[in-house]
């Protein structure tokens, strides 16, 4: 079984953010028309730590607490708090409505509870509390999309221009190939090249391959083979995205220690980044970059993405005696 790649405060929380009226207009279409979408939502993230930062928690995969104002006429805002759950949890109704009652209690205003399931049990839909005690009662109920139900829609998915759409064909593909990474591969390339397929600007391209990468994680075999794959498609198309991909792998790299004192592996991602784009390098240029810091390793894969040569890359290179 291939492992998943991360949990809590994964892509999801970006991709809802950058996404969040395709979201919705995908997911729960009711609501959509009745949001004034002109004016610019706010994301509330700091504030949902501090409402709910001592309530228990199980694993999820990411919660959002959005600002909107209202299409009714009216200069009226709600909160929209979004639940992104990866399983089955027997408190998640429970903590739905704890987080339902604190926001409204510390904003008092009207709250809007959405939850996702990303899980893999179809019968498991919470749509309710309830507590009741010497006839004292609480009902509390919230409102929930399935990804798995979307199996049934694939084929409007894959017309759909909506690029939550390709979120949510990801999730689909990454459940149904989690025992089998070469269907996994397979699917990851349809989905990327559905990318550039669909005629999405540059920046929704990485920011949705951002996704992809991430819930269809490969095996180190196999990334090299999808790697090599897509660089001969975006060749093909005479589109220099794949070094910027590349950089988003090299930020992932990052988020996984390299900030932490893995200098050896910011070495590591900045020579395949250079070897990927001119080829082999010359043993002084590999001299050059070995024991430079992380800040400065850093500072040279972004530079490394713009460069058309090595020659031009070694213009911003420290001196070698000033190397360490």
């Amino acid at each position: 079984m291939i492992n998943p790649a991360a949990d809590y405060d994964s892509p999801w929380k970006d991709t809802l953010e950058w996404y969040f009226e395709p979201f919705i207009a995908l997911c729960f279409a009711h609501i959509h028309s009745q949001i004034n979408w002109s004016r610019p939502s706010e994301f509330l993230d700091k504030e949902l730590q501090k409402v709910v930062r001592d309530a228990e928690v199980g694993r999820r995969w990411a919660d959002k607490l959005v600002k909107v104002w209202l299409n009714n006429g009216q200069e009226t805002w709600i909160l929209i708090h979004v639940e992104v759950q990866g399983e089955k949890q027997t408190e998640f109704a429970k903590r739905m409505y704890t987080y339902h009652h604190r926001i409204s209690g510390r904003y008092n205003r009207p709250v809007a509870s959405l939850a996702v399931l990303s899980d893999a049990n179809p019968q498991w839909r919470p749509t309710q509390y309830s507590s009741e005690i010497f006839g004292c009662k609480i009902q509390f109920n919230f409102l929930m999309v399935k990804l798995l139900d979307y199996k049934q829609q694939w084929p409007e998915l894959e017309q759909s221009a909506n690029p939550f759409a390709t979120v949510i064909m990801a999730h689909l593909k990454a459940v149904d190939t989690r025992s089998d990474g070469q269907q996994r591969k397979i699917w990851k390339m349809a989905l990327t090249r559905r990318l550039y397929q669909q005629g999405y600007q540059r920046q929704d391209i990485l920011n949705l391959y951002h996704f992809i990468d991430w819930v269809m994680h490969l095996p180190e075999a196999l990334e090299e083979a999808f790697s090599e794959e897509l660089n001969h498609y975006e060749q093909e198309l005479n589109m220099k995205y794949v070094t910027s991909i590349e950089r988003l792998g090299i930020k992932q790299g990052r988020q996984e220690g390299i900030l932490e004192g893995r200098q050896e592996e910011a070495e590591r991602l900045l020579l395949r980044l250079l070897h990927r784009r001119f080829g082999e390098l010359s043993p002084e240029i590999q001299a050059r970059v070995k024991g430079l810091s992380v800040e400065k390793l850093e500072q040279l894969m972004d530079v490394a993405i713009d460069v058309e040569s090595v020659e031009q890359l070694v213009d911003h290179l420290p001196a070698p005696e000033a190397a360490n």
